[in-house]
């Protein structure tokens, strides 16, 4: 089900992607009924152990989604409406912008 808030002027929905095997939040921007961007977390497989032992998702988003929250509303207090993938893998994490990247990204890729 879908989490509807507002920020300033924007209205933002977020949810899990429906149906993904791999861990994928979203965040979808909108102005007045207009998409504006939107905003991605990204967890690698590898990386779902250390948000929640069982890698449940509903647990994960339940203990880190005031955290991406903030993610959010710091990038439009920015006005950076780049789309953008925070994405956590065995690494650390690292913001993707996908408007730079040429061909469509997945979670099965290696990040840039």
């Amino acid at each position: 089900m879908d989490r509807k808030w507002k920020h300033k002027e924007f209205e933002v929905k977020e949810n899990l992607k429906p149906g993904s095997e791999h861990f994928q939040y979203f965040f979808v921007v909108t102005e007045k009924g207009q998409k504006k961007c939107n905003y991605c977390v990204w967890i690698e497989d590898e990386a779902l152990s250390r948000f929640d032992r069982s890698k449940d998702f509903e647990s994960i988003v339940s203990g880190k989604r005031e955290d991406w929250k903030g993610w959010v509303m710091e990038k439009l207090d920015q006005g950076d409406f780049r789309n953008l993938v925070l994405k956590f893998g065995e690494e650390g994490q690292v913001e993707i912008d996908l408007d730079k990247i040429p061909e469509k990204v997945t979670m099965d890729q290696p990040h840039p």
